[in-house]
């Protein structure tokens, strides 16, 4: 064999079964490195974020709170409502696996099958039927039938839909506000001055006075 500069021959000398451990522990750390984007899609952390982008952005306080609070508050959130699913996830796949009872394929299987069922009752049939039309591919017979290619990214706009749906009834009370604070300016011809330097401490007030925190919390947890 020819000794390629700066090349070592160790790893053409491997043993197939070290190569096959290289090669699962690469796909393992590629796995780990498109965590974000599975915790974006794959869980109740769109629709959380969403919501709380809009009630800061119906208050119009600029960046308060933070994106690190809101981040954060999404963060916790989608961790206490996908706790039975992780837990699911826990005793299926993560435990006998590591106690060497399963194979990786087998705990990648078994952790997809709690998570495909929480997708699956929160995705709409429209926008499931949607992927799979395109894909050309059979209705499945069980949630278990359903890709992962497929379920995602339905489950991905059905929880948009249902943020934004969210998003406007939060809207609803802060723009009356605003039309009446600009309707009373109009009436007193302050035309000059901004609107929404007037309505922000009133939006503020009536956010504060009905709880406005706890209600938007509230809702998001009843709604999974």
């Amino acid at each position: 064999m020819i000794e390629l500069p700066g090349i070592s021959n160790e790893l053409f000398n491997s043993s197939p079964e070290s190569v096959a451990t290289t090669v699962r522990l690469l796909v393992l750390l590629t796995v780990l490195s498109l965590a974000p984007a599975f915790l974006v899609l794959m869980t109740s952390f769109t629709r959380i974020i969403v919501v709380l982008s809009f009630v800061r952005n119906g208050l119009a306080t600029q960046q308060m709170p933070p994106n690190q609070v809101l981040i954060g508050l999404a963060l916790f959130l989608s961790f206490f409502i996908m706790g039975p699913v992780l837990s699911d996830v826990n005793d299926q796949a993560l435990t006998p696996f590591l106690e060497g009872e399963i194979s990786q394929e087998e705990a990648m299987e078994n952790a997809s099958v709690p998570m495909k069922e929480f997708m699956a009752q929160h995705t709409r049939q429209k926008d499931l039927a949607l992927f799979m039309n395109y894909t050309g591919e059979e209705r499945p017979e069980t949630i278990e039938d359903i890709p992962l290619t497929t379920l995602v990214p339905a489950f991905a706009i059905s929880e948009l839909k249902t943020a934004f749906q969210m998003g406007f009834m939060i809207f609803v009370p802060f723009l009356v506000i605003d039309m009446i604070v600009a309707s009373v300016l109009m009436a007193m011809g302050m035309m000059m001055l901004p609107p929404v330097m007037i309505s922000l401490p009133f939006k503020i007030l009536l956010f504060v006075l009905v709880d406005g925190w706890y209600l938007i919390v509230r809702s998001l947890l009843e709604s999974y």
